[in-house]
């Protein structure tokens, strides 16, 4: 009897606990006039486009009053400005329980479905709209229309609902966005442009904006829009990480390695934001830490073609060659013109014994005019493995010259025939007119290429690789300052790397070198720590007698790339020769001559600072080396011409200056004259 009553007592017990517990929470939670005020804060708040603080004041109206259709429905809008399609479509599902009809929120449940990539419903669903919410319902229709490559229909939906509500800054947020899965870049401008005219402080006006200046004029240019966009909302996870990876490529680590930690106290384990710091630490030279990070991120990263770079690159130091293919073969196979992702597949192929696959995927870069040294080293490798020797000594002595020779387009894996009948079935499509563009060019048909890529460029005026292609082919047809104003119009859409760089290249071939300077200056005040730009500011600083300010730029450029370049180690040995910090010349020359000794300019930069060293016999053997190696460069016989006669050598010294006379480009031409004419 006792042990009933404890028994009996201790159920009664724990029931009055569970009934007192129930009592405090239902007071707590069943608030409805506290869920009212919740739901119009949140209201305000995504008006202010805070949706991250709007979500949380709608949540906190849930829990007040869960039969609140207007709580749920307010949270459903706040997770959709998250891009959280899931928890967007369950918010409305229980809005709809608790009073809202389906057709009120057809347009949202749209936008919910998208999120969750399912186009097909979310164009049904779409399509049950009420009729004041039809703009809302057309942007998902176009949004769904382009994912599914129907960019004719998408385009129409915009229209009607720039149409609908000319005023709208969203509206003009998704054409521009549509604008640019078409490639229009300028069009994409002028909607950017436009959404933030309309609405200052809509986020993602503000966010496409800086994207669009970022494009047009640089890195630095952009930063106050991703700004902007954050004291809106300081917790958006996409202006965060946009935010992060500008910064970095800017070369400010440690404000873009902040923003990648708010990035992943906001969505822990974010992919973009361990990607970002992979690049950080990969950068830092930690390729550990970066490829535990990305193998941290998982398969968040698995199509993003940057990530997967980058991972091969770490699985190849790491000596993981498998998974290294991995990575590259399908970035290859995706992006055929990435000569980055073919070098590293075919480092990984030619360290698992693969030569010939190595040399077939080299093929398409080998044969550029322009191939650089490092690609056409590989391939040698790959030759001499199938002993080729013949072959791979060809491809070494080109990866020996000091400059490259001029840009060609890939070839065509197709006929002519082939390309332009493809051409023929997509009138006006790049896509199908590119590629023919190739072939033409391929097959020494410049004039017919040319009529091609104007026609190219006058049917997509907002297009930067239309300019481009009209400019490479002007280029080929030596033409630099017809195919400078071709650039220059790329440029006005999209001043990136590639288009700087083609810029500069055809002012400095039309005689028009200060105003490739201004366009390199104009470029490294927006991307300060760009690799390519560093690079040849230097040399041209160092070409102009500024060797101070050359050792600075060389100097900032090795604090990014590292130690192993030998032609930037031939670069600083020069610079700092020509500063007469001898022994500094000597090191770097030294350095780069380790690491490149058949390459001419490296053995030029070495022995040029031995003798800047005072050390005139040592360099001589080098400066002939040099001249050996490159017998038709005019710099290399200048400065051996220099090294002869300070060793009495005279008749050599004159004939050295006579051979860099011949050529035309050559600059120091008074003094080499000098020297010729003494007897």
């Amino acid at each position: 009897m006792l042990r009933r009553l404890i028994v009996i007592g201790g159920a009664l017990g724990a029931f009055a606990l569970v009934l007192a517990a129930w009592f405090m929470t239902a007071s707590t939670r069943l608030n409805p006039a506290a869920a009212q005020e919740a739901v119009e804060r949140s209201g305000k708040l995504l008006a202010a486009h805070n949706a991250t603080a709007a979500r949380e004041a709608a949540l906190a109206a849930v829990r007040a009053d869960p039969g609140n259709a207007q709580a749920h429905l307010t949270l459903a809008k706040a997770m959709l400005a998250l891009d959280d399609g899931v928890g967007a479509e369950a918010e409305l599902q229980r809005a709809i329980d608790a009073g809202y009809k389906p057709r009120q929120v057809a347009h949202l449940r749209a936008h919910a479905l998208l999120l969750q990539g399912q186009e097909e419903k979310a164009l049904a669903e779409a399509s049950k709209a009420a009729p004041e919410d039809r703009a809302y319902a057309l942007r998902i229709r176009a949004r769904a229309l382009a994912l599914s490559g129907k960019l004719a229909a998408a385009f129409a939906a915009m229209e009607e609902a720039a149409r609908i509500t000319p005023r709208d800054a969203d509206v003009w947020v998704d054409m521009g966005r549509l604008e640019l899965t078409a490639g229009d870049v300028l069009g994409a401008i002028q909607a950017s442009e436009q959404a933030v005219k309309l609405d200052g402080g809509n986020l993602d006006a503000l966010m496409l904006r800086g994207e669009m200046v970022r494009s047009q004029f640089g890195l630095v240019a952009a930063l106050p829009w991703f700004e902007a966009a954050l004291k809106r909302d300081p917790n958006d996870h996409d202006a965060l990480i946009e935010y992060a990876a500008t910064l970095g490529d800017a070369g400010r680590t440690l404000d873009s390695l902040a923003a990648t930690r708010r990035a992943l106290a906001v969505r822990p384990g974010s992919a973009q934001a361990l990607y970002l710091q992979a690049v950080i630490a990969a950068r830092a030279g930690n390729g550990d830490l970066a490829r535990g990070l990305i193998e941290h991120a998982g398969g968040g990263l698995a199509q993003v073609p940057a990530a997967l770079l980058l991972g091969g690159a770490l699985d190849i130091e790491a000596a993981d060659y498998e998974q290294a293919m991995e990575k590259l073969k399908p970035l290859v196979a995706n992006q055929p013109m990435n000569i980055a992702a073919r070098k590293l597949l075919a480092v990984a192929l030619l360290r698992t014994d693969s030569a010939r696959n190595a040399i077939d995927l080299l093929r398409p870069v080998i044969v550029r005019g322009d191939a650089d040294s490092y690609s056409l080293t590989l391939a040698a490798r790959g030759f001499e493995r199938i002993g080729d020797r013949a072959a791979a000594a060809k491809l070494l002595d080109r990866a020996a010259w000091p400059e490259q020779g001029n840009a060609n387009a890939f070839s065509a894996d197709d006929s002519i025939a082939v390309l332009a009948a493809d051409a023929a079935q997509r009138p006006g499509d790049p896509a199908a007119l590119v590629p023919l563009i190739r072939a033409l060019i391929g097959q020494s048909d410049k004039a017919g290429a040319l009529a091609k890529a104007q026609d190219i460029a006058a049917h997509n005026p907002g297009v930067p690789a239309a300019h481009l292609l009209v400019g490479d082919t002007l280029m080929l047809m030596n033409r630099p300052a017809d195919a400078a104003t071709a650039y220059r119009r790329a440029a006005d859409l999209r001043f990136d790397e590639p288009v700087m760089l083609r810029l500069i290249e055809s002012l400095d071939r039309a005689d028009q070198r200060a105003d490739a300077a201004k366009v390199l200056a104009l470029f490294l005040s927006q991307n300060p720590v760009n690799v390519a730009a560093l690079r040849l500011s230097g040399r041209w600083q160092l070409a102009a007698g500024d060797t101070e300010t050359a050792i600075d730029t060389f100097e900032l450029l090795r604090a990014r790339i590292g130690d192993g370049d030998a032609a930037l180690n031939a670069d600083l040995a020069m610079a700092y020769a020509g500063a007469d910090e001898v022994e500094a010349a000597a090191d770097f020359g030294e350095a780069a001559y380790a690491l490149a000794p058949s390459n001419p300019v490296a053995a030029d930069a070495y022995g040029w600072a031995l003798y800047r060293g005072g050390d005139a016999h040592a360099a001589v053997e080098l400066l002939q080396k040099a001249v050996v190696l490159a017998p038709h460069h005019a710099g290399l016989r200048w400065h051996l011409a220099q090294v002869y006669a300070d060793l009495g050598r005279n008749p050599e010294a004159r004939a050295q200056a006579q051979a860099a006379l011949a050529d035309p480009w050559f600059g120091e031409r008074a003094a080499a004259t000098a020297m010729a004419a003494q007897s």
